[in-house]
């Protein structure tokens, strides 16, 4: 079995690290690179270089990785699924709910591998969470609540914070909660001077009843990254910056110091930081978009480990374009929105 030829489309920020890690990934070449606005961070090396998506379909690839700003997603992923090439795409999937559904048709449709690059999904600290959450370890789940924070990224010109960092959280906690979306409102305000909404404040409702809260902006001088899952027996935390994760049990000890007791709590128990394997998730993400390759074209890994995390799909990424969208209606409009209507 040769190697996957892989073509990367998009040399910004975050297309340098796709490109380190495409030639890292075992069983995968990256053969070729373009991007319409040149090399800032001489990426391609000595690999071909091209202008556009036509060029890198012609010089023959198995897979791309598609990293060029959100609103030429639909553009190039369409090119990309009419020549029959599987493809990721950054998130999110589009610019708009009506693109991300051509994406996603267009993909299905051809029997071809569409994925999103949802990377926190991949976060070590979020992979091991979800697998104790699904052996029962919290046991009922009421809550997930995120935050995301920080100073403002220079490199996001064309979509607010919602579609940017948003995204993030509303994915990984539908796909931690294994529901979708039933209800949100939100709240928003722009600071910064740009175009777009700097500032989110968003509550929510899954399907399966579990409510949700997020915090996302890029005003905070002070960056953080936290998930945390309330449930019967306690609480998860999970901080995606450091990977760590981390359990809050709730207590079989009464406390008979009744001041404090009043101040700490009455259930609070024992604290553990657990013990995880940490992975760069971006290489994880690839290797992910790797074996769903290979899977359709009916090749396999030996190698390849049990519970190995599977990729976002194109439909999946469109369902959090929808929320997204619902969320934006929801501050403007002041009112909250029913994704099921």
């Amino acid at each position: 079995m040769g190697k996957l030829r892989a073509g990367l489309i998009g040399l910004g920020m975050m297309g340098r690290h796709h490109a380190r890690v495409l030639q890292e990934t075992e069983g995968v070449e990256l053969v070729a690179v373009a991007d319409a606005y040149g090399d800032p961070h001489g990426v391609a090396g000595g690999l071909p270089f091209y202008s556009g998506v036509e060029e890198l379909i012609a010089h023959g690839v198995d897979m791309v990785m598609c990293a060029v700003p959100t609103g030429l997603h639909e553009e190039v992923g369409l090119a990309l699924a009419e020549a029959g090439i599987h493809t990721m795409v950054e998130k999110p999937i589009a610019s708009t709910i009506e693109g991300g559904q051509r994406l996603a048709d267009a993909f299905e449709s051809r029997g071809l591998v569409g994925a999103v690059g949802h990377i926190e999904r991949y976060n070590p600290a979020l992979q091991s969470l979800r697998a104790r959450l699904r052996k029962g370890d919290l046991g009922e789940v009421y809550q997930i609540a995120t935050r995301r924070q920080g100073p403002f990224p220079s490199r996001i010109a064309d979509v607010g914070v919602i579609k940017d960092l948003g995204t993030h959280d509303i994915d990984l906690t539908a796909w931690l909660a294994a529901s979708e979306y039933e209800s949100v409102s939100a709240r928003t305000t722009t600071r910064s001077g740009r175009e777009h909404e700097d500032m989110l404040a968003a509550n929510g409702q899954l399907a399966n009843g579990i409510i949700t809260s997020h915090l996302v902006n890029w005003l905070s001088p002070m960056k953080e990254r936290m998930t945390v899952v309330t449930g019967e027996r306690g609480s998860f935390m999970a901080d995606t910056l450091t990977a760590d994760l981390t359990f809050f049990e709730n207590g079989t000890i009464s406390t008979e110091w009744d001041s404090v007791a009043n101040f700490r709590g009455v259930s609070e128990g024992n604290v553990t930081r657990l013990a995880i394997a940490k992975r760069e998730p971006l290489k994880v993400e690839h290797e992910a978009f790797r074996d769903a390759v290979l899977a359709a074209r009916g090749e396999t890994r030996d190698e390849l480990a049990p519970g190995t995390a599977g990729i976002v799909t194109m439909r999946e990424g469109l369902n959090t374009l929808r929320v997204a969208e619902a969320m934006t209606v929801s501050s403007r409009e002041a009112r909250t929105i029913r994704l099921r209507d």
